[in-house]
């Protein structure tokens, strides 16, 4: 089997493995069967073998079938709509079947909105989770989004454009207002547009109305600041084994992401308290 991603609005990001594919292949198995003829045409690429539909309702009682196709050794291509399979479309079920049977499978890789977003959103995203599209009423988005408050990565997900206004909202209670956020709306496409801003700014924005397939990019928490008085027996034990103070000062301060010297001044005090607490 072969998963193949494609384009997520401009059909010149089809690569050439996808035309061939699209061409040579003994069954495609497509999300949406008009919008992959669409496509095909699009590319002037003519589709020679069996196009069946393969979308979530209909997903599991096609496997079967498909398994015999790739076991009676004909070439089955599966696409959806606009983007890689598996990712928040169908194709998961299908991957999975494969290997319980030991069958071939392979990607061609491409488009993604996950990826274009990431890369559009200028935040740190250097890690990042994926989180499909957030539940749809309000009480249990907000405690998804509650398990998003420490998150340190960024957090990428779908999102409805007529729930997106109630989505930031939630948001804004939840996260507060400043933590920062990017819509990235129609992708690739020719009324692509990428918001920046704290979630207050998205929030209000999103309150006139937003159309069109959209991805929201969430920034990571921002790391607590550790207590430097909280350090201070980790640097003790470092200079017990004969490091300099300054130098383990740097270290632990390096790693807990606080001031050094704020560290060394902490130090200092609780030696000093030490001492007046020993004297006579």
């Amino acid at each position: 089997m072969v998963l193949a991603a494609t384009p997520m609005g401009d059909v010149g990001d089809a690569s050439r493995r996808l035309r061939e594919a699209l061409a040579t292949a003994d069954i495609v198995a497509a999300e949406d069967t008009r919008r992959t003829r669409a496509l095909a045409k699009a590319l002037e690429v003519e589709i020679t073998g069996r196009v069946v539909s393969f979308y979530d309702h209909v997903e599991t009682a096609r496997i079967p079938t498909l398994l015999a196709d790739i076991e009676g050794g004909r070439t089955v291509l599966l696409v959806t709509d606009a983007g890689m399979p598996s990712v928040s479309d169908p194709g998961y079920r299908m991957v999975a079947a494969c290997v319980a049977r030991d069958l071939p499978v392979t990607c061609l890789p491409g488009p993604s909105a996950v990826t274009t977003a990431l890369a559009l959103s200028a935040l740190p995203v250097e890690r990042f989770c994926f989180d499909g599209f957030p539940p749809r009423k309000s009480g249990a988005r907000r405690e998804w989004l509650r398990s998003l408050a420490a998150e340190p990565r960024a957090c990428v997900f779908f999102e409805a454009p007529h729930r997106l206004a109630d989505c930031l909202a939630d948001a804004v209670q939840v996260l507060g207002p400043d933590r920062r956020a990017a819509v990235c709306r129609e992708l690739t496409k020719t009324y692509e547009e990428v918001v920046r801003g704290t979630l207050a700014e998205l929030a209000a924005w999103a309150q006139e109305g937003v159309r069109g397939e959209v991805t929201v990019v969430l920034a990571g928490a921002a790391p607590e600041s550790a207590d430097p008085a909280d350090l201070v027996g980790e640097v003790e034990t470092l200079t017990a084994s004969g490091m300099r103070l300054k130098d383990a000062c740097g270290e632990v301060a390096a790693m807990a992401g606080v001031s050094r010297r704020e560290l060394y001044d902490a130090v200092l005090t609780a030696r000093s308290s030490d001492e007046r607490m020993i004297e006579p």
